[in-house]
């Protein structure tokens, strides 16, 4: 299921829902996933909430509270103004950096964490990205962004994961 809090030109919730399911059937994650397309206000809402960070940031994941819970793999929240921000700077449209963003939030609940795995998501993305037909990855330009800057302080740090994941288990349930 989508949810467009905050629209976005040239994305309908059907066109969303269908990249996400080819996104989870590339991926193989099984269950049903909820994207909310939301304001960074809102973005940063929640990460103050699950992650205790007050800022926001363009998307965060969260994997079902239990792990048994049948069907259901989780929620991926989007900031609609961050992609737009994205997009400008990058180059290509909003509705192909809410799916970037997307797919990036599918990885994870499909059990991908760039913060531990030494590339495997990153190698991963890139392939889904490119089969996707999306311009470049999140997890790409991020190392591209720090080869080119050479240790320049960005303005919004991506350093800390994203995704809810990291969160303890109790902040998980509080959904």
């Amino acid at each position: 299921m989508v949810i467009l809090q905050k629209r976005v030109p040239g994305l309908t919730e059907d066109t969303l829902d269908r990249f996400v399911t080819r996104a989870k059937r590339g991926t193989g994650l099984r269950g049903s996933v909820t994207v909310l397309v939301t304001t960074s206000r809102e973005l940063r809402r929640l990460n103050q909430r699950f992650r205790g960070k007050d800022t926001p940031t363009d998307v965060l994941s969260f994997p079902p509270a239990h792990l048994a819970a049948k069907g259901f793999a989780g929620d991926v929240a989007i900031s609609a103004d961050i992609a737009a921000q994205n997009a400008r700077r990058l180059g290509h449209s909003p509705a192909e950096e809410i799916k970037i963003l997307a797919l990036h939030g599918v990885l994870h609940l499909s059990g991908y964490d760039h913060e531990t795995d030494s590339g495997t998501m990153a190698r991963r993305e890139e392939g889904l990205r490119k089969q996707l037909g999306l311009p470049l990855g999140l997890i790409e330009r991020n190392s591209t962004s720090k080869i080119l800057n050479r240790g320049v302080r960005r303005e919004r740090p991506r350093s800390s994961r994203r995704d809810a994941s990291s969160s303890s288990a109790s902040r998980r349930r509080a959904q």
